[in-house]
């Protein structure tokens, strides 16, 4: 084999400038990939971070609604008389049942899921719609009450306020963290208090301790957050009055089905992760697919410029072939020849590829990146996940393999007698 790879490598310097252009066509095939890919997931990771790290996994909540079978025909049925035809009943804009939107036993609730091995995190919230005075002009808007400290840790809210710190919120009474838009539109700014008139026309005044910008416009012009504490307060709640209660899981794949699992053993409504958010994991899985067939068709493109090259060194040195095998290489030995000479342009250029394509995500990991619908973002996301690379070389060894192969194959069935007889 010795021997073998190195009548390979002769070869390989005889035609050193075709060889050299084969590799660098899977070098650039590689890099570009690798690059791709890295970039392609980075800004995946990104815009789905806005939406689904803020999103719990499994939201219980109470929606209210009309009952389905209605009072009339419950009686209707009650009194029915023997012998006597059905009665169909037909009642029109049916309203649901004077109720609160809370969540019943919302502390048993919690209590029950810190208990579950399979949650990793339980957070209430209570959601106020209100409205917020400015001068004679009233803005709609959305208070949401949260556990600050579990927002921080596990929905990365501190990565979304541009102003502010997240601990006046946590510490503070009658505190308020507004979104961007509707800051701008109060023109309101830290330190400030402004005027809220709630659902009941009861009035509070809350002082801005923080603006926060999630790079959706619609959802920062009535988004406001604020800690629990002080929206039970504003809604004239008591300590254990919830609208929602969040959790997140150890395993999001069990997200489904342990929201059906606690929306019939707690009797309310749980919507879970994939369910809210399947919009955004279709676009995803659309653009990993888009950069995966990309990087693809550039391996292959370069293994068909291996293809080229190897096909028309065996015309060009058919004597070499028909020489080794009169002096009593046989046609194995010519093959390996070949698929070994592949393999090393695969292999350096596979090598030269995956240092180009780490330099090159560097570069882009690095370059500035200014919007102002993402004031946090800094530079293009970049992901520098090792299994790209890894694709990337196995890929690109397989291919130069496959470019090789027919050749290869070509070369070994040379018949020398018929080489030297030409001659």
């Amino acid at each position: 084999m010795k021997l073998l790879l190195s009548i390979a490598v002769t070869l390989l310097r005889a035609k050193l400038r075709q060889s050299i252009v084969a590799a660098v066509g899977v070098m650039f095939s590689i890099t570009m990939f690798v690059a791709l890919l890295g970039f392609m997931n980075g800004l995946n990771d990104l815009l789905d971070g806005l939406i689904l790290n803020r999103t719990a996994h499994i939201r219980l909540y109470n929606e209210l609604q009309a009952t389905p079978r209605q009072p009339i025909a419950v009686e209707q049925d009650g009194q029915r008389v023997a012998g006597t035809p059905p009665a169909h009943h037909f009642v029109r804009s049916v309203k649901p049942k004077d109720d609160l939107p809370r969540l019943r036993n919302g502390e048993a609730i919690m209590r029950a899921m810190e208990r579950d091995p399979r949650v990793l995190a339980v957070s209430p919230r209570l959601v106020a719609q209100v409205f917020f005075n400015v001068g004679t002009v009233d803005l709609n808007g959305q208070v949401s009450g949260i556990d600050v400290a579990q927002e921080i840790r596990h929905y990365r809210f501190g990565d979304h306020l541009t102003r502010g710190d997240p601990q006046d919120l946590a510490t503070g009474s009658n505190t308020v963290v507004l979104g961007k838009g509707l800051a701008d539109m109060m023109a309101a700014d830290l330190g400030e208090t402004v005027q809220v008139t709630t659902a009941t026309g009861d009035r509070a005044m809350l002082r801005v301790v923080g603006i926060f910008q999630s790079g959706i416009a619609e959802y920062d012009k009535v988004q406001c957050y604020a800690n629990i504490r002080t929206v039970q307060k504003l809604l004239a709640r008591p300590a254990g009055y919830y609208t929602d209660i969040n959790l997140k899981l150890h395993d999001l794949a069990s997200a489904p089905a342990m929201a059906r699992e606690l929306a019939a053993r707690f009797k309310v409504d749980a919507v879970d992760i994939q369910t809210a958010n399947a919009q955004f994991e279709t676009g995803t899985t659309v653009r990993t697919i888009i950069s995966y067939a990309v990087g693809v068709v550039l391996l292959i493109v370069a293994g068909f410029g291996i293809y080229n090259i190897l096909n028309m060194m065996i015309y060009e040195k058919l004597d070499t072939i028909a020489i080794l095998k009169a002096t009593g290489f046989n046609g194995a030995d010519v093959r390996r020849i070949f698929l070994s000479l592949s393999m090393i342009i695969g292999l350096v250029g596979g090598l030269a590829g995956l240092v180009a394509g780490l330099v090159l995500q560097v570069l882009i990991d690095h370059l500035p990146f200014n919007t102002a619908a993402l004031p946090t973002i800094t530079t293009f996301p970049v992901d520098h996940s090792p299994r790209y690379f890894i694709i990337a070389v196995s890929f690109a060894l397989l291919t130069t393999w496959v470019a090789g192969w027919f050749p290869a194959r070509k070369a070994s069935r040379v018949d020398p007698v018929e080489i030297i007889r030409g001659k």
